[in-house]
């Protein structure tokens, strides 16, 4: 995998950093998830799954199931967060694939001298039980207050998604660094071309 399809985590919750592991949806989708290992060492990079075993542990329908569930959470958080109610058929993929897990345990833990949550330390066995905390957390955000703050980023060519928890809700980028700064780079340099060139007389004079 090179560097430019490395996994990104912009989304600000789970499922929508598994959404996008479908890069560049706006034109030329791209796909990150190709086989049944890249779907095992997304979910354990992500915390959702335990270190996995050889590629050849989970079958390949681990990859279709993956796909499925990701374009289902796709859709069902789009419409939501458009004040539209997902189709059934999506919210059904997402429902049963939710069952496949269980949540982790609960943890709790001192911040800052504050009791807070703490990060769980359970990982789900396999595949489809890691596919299966993604589900859980596609149904929090889908019944959250949370759905109608998702945004695509405005890059012409990136679109992924994420929750905008900026202040004055109205962040514009998955990342100020990835498409932020491009972006305005392209824009000067777009700007500097369309200037018309000095002409003889402001040079000499």
């Amino acid at each position: 995998m090179t560097a430019d399809d490395e996994w990104l985590w912009h989304g600000g919750s789970v499922c929508l950093d598994f959404v996008n592991t479908l890069r560049d949806r706006w034109k030329e989708p791209r796909e990150t998830l190709r086989e049944p290992g890249d779907v095992l060492r997304w979910l354990y990079t992500a915390g959702m799954a335990g270190e996995p075993a050889l590629p050849h542990a989970e079958p390949e329908g681990v990859l279709v199931l993956a796909r499925r569930l990701r374009e289902a959470i796709d859709r069902a958080i789009m419409a939501a967060a458009s004040g539209e109610l997902p189709h059934a058929g999506d919210l059904s993929v997402i429902n049963e694939a939710a069952m496949a897990a269980l949540r982790p345990a609960p943890q709790v833990a001192i911040v800052d001298g504050r009791l807070a949550p703490g990060e769980s330390r359970d990982r789900a066995e396999g595949a489809a039980a890691g596919l299966g905390l993604v589900a859980h957390d596609a149904v929090d955000l889908l019944v959250s207050d949370e759905v109608r703050r998702v945004r695509l980023c405005g890059a012409d060519r990136c679109a992924l998604r994420f929750v905008d928890r900026s202040p004055a809700h109205n962040r514009r980028w998955c990342a100020m660094a990835r498409c932020g700064n491009r972006t305005k780079v392209r824009a000067h340099q777009r700007r500097q071309r369309e200037q018309p060139p000095p002409s003889w007389k402001s040079v000499t004079a």
